[in-house]
């Protein structure tokens, strides 16, 4: 996307294509209200004020297409900062077809993914992790990831970093300026302060980056894998954390030969479950491609629900299968189940030495709903507050850590007295890196990058 061309007038269906009982269409541009003017009958909107509607028909050639009703905003107080007409028609394609193309002919062209939100961070209406928040809060799918995206969207951490950037940028130009009388020996730059607002933005940096693991699982949820040895109950645990038959369950060994997935929510956050094949010696080809996928996704889970009957296995059978899954490590939960059973409540003894996360009957939902809760604890820790700002964008994340360890050279420097200017170097590196975030430091194939992945008309 050439930036040259955000002067065009541009024009989108922004509600989802089909039918539907209406659909909106808008349009962005300096040419914008006239192109309207052009085609629609009722009210002069050129005349009309900002932020009005206006019912009327749209035309073409004396042919009447539509009633509609016409949303006006004037520049500068718009989503794009530019004019823009949404014209909310009935939601017939027949319909929307016909209006978007006489809205070209009239002198407007389609908008490409993502152009009216690149043009409202062009015109300063909002900074680039917020017009990212914006496609965000469009996928939302759980009140979690929702009120980040709108907390982002508002104004994120974008506000505090442009804050200590400024900062950083009157030290930089303090260390330049005594470039200019490097032969008179002065400091302009207080040395003290400078290494408080390196150690104040270092703070924020650490605490956004170390909020990424939390902000990348409410975003993108968690790879829940549930594993254990054949008929420890994986499939029956499936179906009580879903509450419905969702996997077949069979007493017969090695039931499940593929992976099953399905979605639940638990508090805002997504758990990805992932019922896999047992984990035992196969028996045939078919089970040994099941296990073998099954060890795949424990591999790269985020979350190991490591099941075991208490009936069948010994403590030293559980410690057996733990040590084999030890790169798991804090992303596993230990679960007894089957403890419904006669004999499940005899033999519960052997574990207490090490304690499983939680004791179940998957079968009776005896203890799922607290299973649940751990399950959740395990990912969002106790002092999670949705108030704090919350990074959930592996962009933002690697400018973040650029960030990080550029002011490590710049501390460096300050500590081994470079000369001014490689310390200034260091300082403009650590700017770049943070105004990367933000947009002050960009260039069109990064915004080529983050916009085409929006919808069109958004």
């Amino acid at each position: 996307m050439q930036l040259a061309e955000h002067k065009d007038t541009i024009v989108a269906l922004s509600t989802a294509p089909g039918v539907g009982a209406i659909a909106v269409i808008r349009m962005s541009g300096d040419d914008a209200i006239a192109i309207a003017d052009k085609v629609f009958i009722g009210k002069k909107l050129s005349r009309a004020q900002s932020h009005s509607l206006h019912f009327g028909v749209i035309s073409a050639e004396g042919n009447r297409i539509d009633e509609v009703v016409i949303g006006l905003f004037k520049n500068p107080r718009s989503y794009t900062g530019e004019d823009i007409i949404e014209i909310s028609c009935h939601g017939s394609p027949f319909i929307q077809q016909q209006i978007l193309q006489l809205l070209i002919k009239s002198g407007a062209r389609m908008a490409k993914p993502g152009e009216f939100t690149m043009r409202a961070f062009l015109n300063g209406k909002m900074d680039l992790s917020q017009a990212e928040a914006v496609a965000d809060l469009i996928a939302a799918q759980t009140q979690a990831s929702h009120d980040i995206a709108l907390k982002q969207m508002r104004s994120g951490y974008g506000e505090s970093l442009k804050k200590l950037r400024f900062e950083l940028i009157h030290f930089a130009s303090l260390i330049e300026l005594e470039l200019d009388f490097s032969e008179e020996d002065v400091e302009f730059a207080e040395r003290n302060h400078m290494f408080k607002l390196l150690d104040e933005i270092n703070l924020e940096l650490n605490r956004l980056i170390s909020s990424f693991e939390l902000g990348n699982v409410i975003k993108n949820g968690v790879n829940t894998v549930i594993a254990g040895r054949p008929n420890a109950g994986k499939s029956t645990l499936l179906n009580a954390l879903l509450n419905e038959d969702r996997a077949i369950v069979s007493a017969i060994p090695g039931t499940t030969r593929d992976t099953i997935e399905e979605e639940l929510n638990i508090n805002g956050i997504i758990f990805r479950l992932i019922d896999t094949a047992g984990m035992r010696e196969a028996k045939d080809e078919i089970e040994k491609m099941g296990v073998a996928k099954t060890m795949e996704k424990i591999k790269f889970s985020t979350l190991l629900i490591y099941v075991f009957d208490v009936n069948t296995m010994t403590a030293s059978d559980v410690r057996f299968d733990l040590n084999n899954l030890v790169e798991a490590g804090d992303r596993m939960l230990v679960v007894a189940n089957k403890i419904d059973t006669p004999e499940g409540g005899k033999l519960l003894a052997q574990f207490f030495e090490f304690e499983p996360d939680a004791y179940i009957s998957s079968l009776q939902k005896t203890n799922i709903d607290e299973l649940k809760t751990i399950m959740y604890k395990k990912i969002v820790h106790d002092d999670f507050n949705m108030e704090n700002s919350v990074v959930t964008n592996a962009r933002h994340l690697e400018s973040l850590e650029k960030a990080r360890s550029t002011l490590a050279d710049v501390i460096r420097s300050l500590n081994d007295k470079e000369s001014g200017d490689l310390t200034a170097l260091s300082i403009r590196y650590a700017l770049n890196a943070i105004g990367e975030i933000t947009g002050q430091v960009t260039n069109e194939d990064l915004l080529d990058n983050i916009f085409r992945n929006f919808c069109i008309g958004k």
